[in-house]
């Protein structure tokens, strides 16, 4: 099933009464991916006053204050998620305190500002359900084959010519039982056909992120 996602990693900045609010995005496919991310901006700015984030990796989800009033930080960004509908993203917003208080209004509406700023740099799609299959053929199908794979609109990633051909490519995962099933015309069964792996993907059969 389909989902919405970032479609790569972003970094933006704003500045509020002298603070800074550096905002990071990633896509994260696992909870261990989102450590990761996280750890690795807190080291980049471990001078920060404070690096606050949330996260929705799969079914894993968490957010940080980190040292800021309760429910100032965290949950802002973690709203910002919610609110654009995606999964498997990463928020991280940095703070370098610029010597005036914003008071807890004044700081839920800056790192909802900064969250917000960071998404729409990552970009939001829509995903897709995809499957990369591995097809093994003779010679004289080759050229039928790939018409074939044209009309389906799949894109073609890989082609090898040795003792027979094989040929790699990523259809939508609502075209498997068609193609398969004109595969099997085409060939009287001859063509072998391996699912390599299944994935979501935008538009353009190219992953969000992988």
């Amino acid at each position: 099933m389909g989902y919405k996602s970032v479609r790569g990693p972003a970094q933006t900045e704003i500045v509020i009464k002298r603070s800074r609010f550096i905002a990071h995005v990633a896509p994260v496919s696992t909870e261990a991916e989102a450590v990761a991310f996280i750890q690795r901006i807190r080291t980049e700015h471990a001078e920060a006053t404070h690096n606050c984030y949330a996260y929705k990796a799969g079914n894993a989800v968490r957010l940080s204050d980190d040292g800021e009033p309760s429910g100032t930080a965290g949950r802002p960004i973690f709203d910002v998620i919610e609110k654009q509908a995606i999964s498997d993203v990463c928020v991280v917003v940095t703070r370098y305190f610029g010597g005036i208080l914003l008071g807890a209004g004044g700081l839920v509406r800056a790192y909802s500002q900064s969250a917000a700023a960071g998404v729409e740099a990552a970009g939001v799609a829509e995903t897709v359900p995809a499957l990369d299959l591995r097809l093994t053929l003779d010679y004289g199908l080759v050229g039928k084959v790939q018409y074939l794979l044209e009309q389906v609109g799949a894109l073609t990633l890989d082609s090898q010519y040795g003792h027979e051909v094989t040929v790699d490519c990523r259809i939508l995962g609502a075209w498997e039982a068609d193609l398969l099933a004109q595969l099997q015309d085409l060939s009287a069964g001859r063509i072998q056909v391996e699912r390599l792996r299944e994935l979501n993907v935008g538009g353009d059969l190219r992953p969000l992120h992988d």
